[in-house]
């Protein structure tokens, strides 16, 4: 099999890529993240995940590169990752009640073969009327200033919400694992 190369820094889809028990080595893309003009939350990430593996596929022809990229959307405003405790706060208070949805894409490339896969999941979450006391709690122990839109789903963010629609519950997460397992089975890899 071709060496496996996850074109990312987070260690959110490290850790979920891990659970596939495949050796891998993760490459940060350097990969310019502007929004682009008229650009749907879908369609930048789809052209963001693309470019991330391609990126890394140009100096490592000879492996299979898997490139993700996140866009998460409510009321029309992109969600971005918080930064701080008071951006995190007027988020979190912003979500409170609503429903946003992430686009998670990825594009899985083997540019010495011309394989590309792609494929998008897309999560849908309801959040509960947060009182601010909830939200400061939440902040103090989480500190979820690296997440899109201020939620850490895998720990204390899932407290937050009253539902969630999703076909595969690690896309909130950052990278959908169910598509990701199924696509290395069709280029050969083996997995349980």
């Amino acid at each position: 099999m071709l060496p496996l190369i996850l074109a990312s820094t987070s260690p959110y889809r490290r850790e979920l890529l891990a659970r596939l028990r495949l050796a891998f080595q993760c490459v940060a893309p350097g990969v310019d993240e502007v929004v682009l003009p008229a650009e749907s939350p879908l369609d930048r990430a789809v052209r963001l995940a693309l470019a991330k593996a391609a990126a890394v596929a140009a100096h490592h022809a000879g492996a299979t590169v898997i490139g993700s990229d996140q866009v998460g959307v409510c009321k029309g405003e992109l969600l971005d990752k918080p930064g701080d405790a008071v951006r995190a706060r007027s988020q979190l208070q912003w979500l409170s009640g609503a429903a946003a949805t992430f686009h998670t894409a990825v594009a899985v490339v083997q540019a010495e073969r011309g394989n590309i896969l792609q494929f998008v999941d897309i999560t849908t979450v309801y959040f509960r009327a947060l009182s601010n006391a909830e939200i400061e709690r939440y902040i103090a122990i989480e500190k979820p200033f690296d997440c899109a839109g201020g939620i850490r789903c895998e720990a204390l963010g899932i407290t937050l919400f009253s539902r969630m629609v999703s076909e595969d519950p690690t896309g909130l997460i950052g990278l959908p694992l169910i598509a990701l397992a199924r696509a290395l089975r069709q280029l050969g890899y083996d997995l349980p």
